[in-house]
């Protein structure tokens, strides 16, 4: 047996743990992402990483690691990654492009189905005795434009789904051109003109220094006051404190986040009794069908990896 080992430090599919574990020595605990000085040690002689979004690639735990070639990412985005220090020293980093796409994407069609009907969190009202009936009419999904900001995989995969509940479809990215837009039947806009027209906006770019705060108290003063916000895309695009106070003076319709600046939100104070707040725990893009794909992908370019550089 090959006895090279791969530290798993978040969840993982059982399935494919026991492929890898097959072929190779398998350190699986979810535990140390949360304990950086235990996840040094067992990197001190692997070669190989695989993570989540939570374990914090960089720094010290690439000096604590120096036979580390191979990280796998258990899904798409790379902010908790030191991509030009894995870069710099030969470490090939890997993620899941494309696996868990569709979960998030029905997860926003989910999120704005949700806050557009308003009715959903009547269930213990109900069953308490009361009928709510004219207060929870609600909105219908059929006419109005969801503002895509960034046009990537996901955004696309959003596009066929919005369509067929007779939305239109409108987006901003600085990189996709206007023909590609056009040619999936979305208007391509300016982002400002889409925070201010979009009934729905949905978030799908990258955390970086040019995307941080993207979503400030200007631009969310700039929504329609009816607007829905919905960020799948990372926690720090939008400014928390400016969404809440929005939310809380009624100036917009509601939001849902399901990432934070935070993970999970130090303060739990922050988010109590705000209205037409819907939260969920970073979970947009795991389902149990995208969990097998994600893992089995990774397994199986994780395992390559190895195998090419032995």
């Amino acid at each position: 047996m090959n006895r090279t080992r791969i530290v798993v430090s978040e969840f993982m599919d059982e399935d494919a743990v026991a492929v890898l574990a097959a072929r190779f020595e398998v350190l699986y605990d979810v535990t140390l992402a949360d304990d950086p000085p235990r996840l040094a040690v067992a990197l001190a002689d692997a070669p190989a990483l695989i993570v989540r979004n939570r374990t914090q690639v960089r720094g010290a735990l690439l000096e604590a690691a120096p036979r580390l070639s191979v990280v796998g990412r258990l899904g798409v985005g790379l902010d908790n990654i030191d991509v030009t220090a894995c870069a710099e020293r030969g470490i090939r980093v890997i993620p899941a492009t494309g696996a868990n796409a569709d979960a998030v994407a029905e997860y926003v069609i989910a999120a704005l189905l949700i806050l557009l009907r308003g009715a959903f969190g009547a269930t213990a009202r109900i069953a308490a005795g009361e009928w709510p009936r004219t207060a929870l009419t609600g909105r219908e999904a059929q006419g109005r434009l969801l503002g895509l900001v960034g046009f990537g995989d996901i955004a696309r995969r959003i596009v066929p789904r919005a369509r067929a509940l007779g939305m239109r479809v409108a987006a901003y990215d600085p990189i996709i051109g206007e023909h590609e837009m056009r040619r999936q039947g979305v208007e391509p806009m300016a982002l400002d003109a889409l925070i201010g027209a979009a009934d729905i906006v949905s978030l799908h770019v990258p955390l970086t220094d040019t995307t941080r705060r993207l979503i400030d108290a200007r631009r969310i003063a700039a929504m329609r006051p009816d607007a829905i916000l919905i960020n799948t895309a990372r926690g720090g695009i939008v400014d928390e404190a400016a969404l809440v106070a929005a939310l809380r003076g009624g100036r917009i319709g509601g939001a849902a986040l399901d990432v934070f600046e935070d993970e999970p939100p130090g303060d739990p104070e922050r988010f109590a009794g705000v209205p037409n707040l819907l939260l969920t725990p970073h979970i947009a893009g795991v389902t149990q069908e995208s969990n097998r794909r994600v893992s089995a992908l990774i397994a199986e370019r994780v395992a390559a990896e190895l195998e090419r550089t032995a």
